[in-house]
């Protein structure tokens, strides 16, 4: 039988360090290294960073602060301003280069298995969940913060989605810092370990394909196609550009806070009864507005905001908000409960599994399985670095795939949200 961990015995303690300010400025210099090293020539780097995945830094590096009584994560207003005006705004430029026509155009083998992953992610939790607490009931029957499920929540938005949308389903189920903060080590780790197998498996791709029967002349289509759009969009962004750009994301992400503000008050008159489905959240109401801003403004030429930079200034936000999250965990809260490890381990195979089957039966190319299934699970991080592995001209596949992966990522573990909350 699992013991998950009791609720540790609250110390207080004066931070070193209580100026927002000087935290905001040590957490992004401890982000700028972090780049700087993940794409250093160096070898002792590229060494480390093929172990250590540099996302993990970037939750882990401003949790020591908080571990060792640096800071007070609790009490700092960061993560709050960095999830309710920076999270918007980076679902917006994210989702904002969304090409819904490429993406179909890529084969119906592509979008069929980056949906498979999807389904995957959202009854796999659920059935690792069940599978699990058979074992171990006291995962069960917990309504508060620290609850399995809302830790799960936040593992789905992740996996399906990104790291965006992880941080809003922590905003809309309420799940507390302790289990995300043994969450995020779970969803990192095991995720990564997934994407070394993918890697080793695109290896052998051509071997692969041939036993399956797949058909991979379409690949040789897509390389086409994929390099022709970046020679037409691409270009050094201007100042000009780059207001643009911050003017898209903070001006929906204005508009998001007065549409939240205004519709939560209705439903909470009118429909008491959905409060179970969030639609009482302002939060929930704001992230929604923002993704489904960032879709529309995808088939107007504010899309081409993508061809100077809008995913990397989106990104560099989510990366501020990454390390807020960290610096409210405490890592010594990730020792005491391996049994979340099994749940991510089972939780994977079933999504993995589940990738596989759909793949031999429709007979697609290995590099729609792989890239598919990171598209969900990593992200625009990751999946990139998959596609490369097949072709380096194939690394914009990924991020179209991931891309979608943002649009969905809301809604998708939302859902699987009502599922495990159902379950937990």
């Amino acid at each position: 039988m699992f013991a998950l961990s009791s609720t540790p015995e609250v110390v207080e303690h004066t931070p070193l360090l209580t100026n927002d300010a000087t935290v905001l400025g040590i957490i992004t210099i401890m982000l700028g290294l972090v780049f700087y090293t993940a794409h250093s020539k160096s070898p002792f780097w590229k060494n480390f960073y093929r172990f250590v995945p540099a996302v993990l830094l970037c939750y882990f590096l401003p949790s020591l602060l908080n571990t060792f009584g640096i800071i007070d994560g609790e009490s700092s207003q960061l993560y709050y301003v960095a999830s309710r005006y920076l999270l918007p705004a980076c679902l917006v430029l994210l989702t904002i280069s969304v090409d819904l026509k490429a993406i179909a155009r890529l084969g119906n083998k592509a979008v069929i298995l980056f949906l498979t992953g999807t389904i995957g992610i959202v009854i796999g939790g659920p059935i690792a969940l069940l599978i699990v607490s058979s074992i171990a009931p006291e995962l069960l029957g917990v309504s508060g913060p620290e609850a399995v499920w809302r830790g799960m929540t936040t593992v789905a938005g992740s996996w399906i989605g990104g790291s965006a949308n992880q941080a809003a389903m922590k905003e809309i189920y309420g799940a507390g810092d302790q289990i995300f903060s043994a969450m995020v080590t779970v969803d990192v780790i095991v995720a990564n370990l997934w994407m070394a197998v993918l890697l080793v498996m695109s290896a052998n791709a051509s071997n692969i394909d041939k036993k399956t029967g797949a058909d991979t002349s379409a690949i040789v289509d897509l390389k086409e196609k994929v390099e022709q759009f970046h020679a037409k969009h691409g270009r050094i962004a201007t100042l000009s550009d780059i207001m643009i750009i911050v003017a898209v994301g903070l001006g929906v992400t204005g508009f998001a806070h007065l549409f939240a503000d205004n519709i939560t008050p209705y439903f909470i008159e009118n429909f008491p009864g959905l409060a179970k489905f969030s639609f009482h959240s302002k939060f929930f109401w704001m992230i929604v507005f923002a993704s489904t801003v960032g879709i529309a403004l995808s088939f107007t030429k504010a899309r081409e905001l993508e061809g100077v930079g809008a995913s990397k200034v989106g990104s560099a936000f989510l990366y501020i908000l990454i390390a807020t999250i960290g610096m409210k965990m405490d890592v010594t809260m990730i020792l005491d409960a391996p049994i979340y490890f099994i749940i991510g381990a089972i939780w994977m195979v079933i999504h993995a599994s589940l990738m596989l089957i759909v793949a031999k039966v429709i007979k697609a190319p290995l590099f729609y399985m792989a890239v598919g299934s990171q598209a969900n699970v990593g992200g625009a991080a990751s999946a990139p670095i998959v596609a490369s592995a097949f072709h380096p001209s194939l690394a914009p596949v990924g991020v179209l795939l991931a891309v979608l992966g943002y649009t969905i990522g809301t809604y998708m573990a939302w859902l699987c949200g009502q599922i495990l909350q159902a379950i937990g």
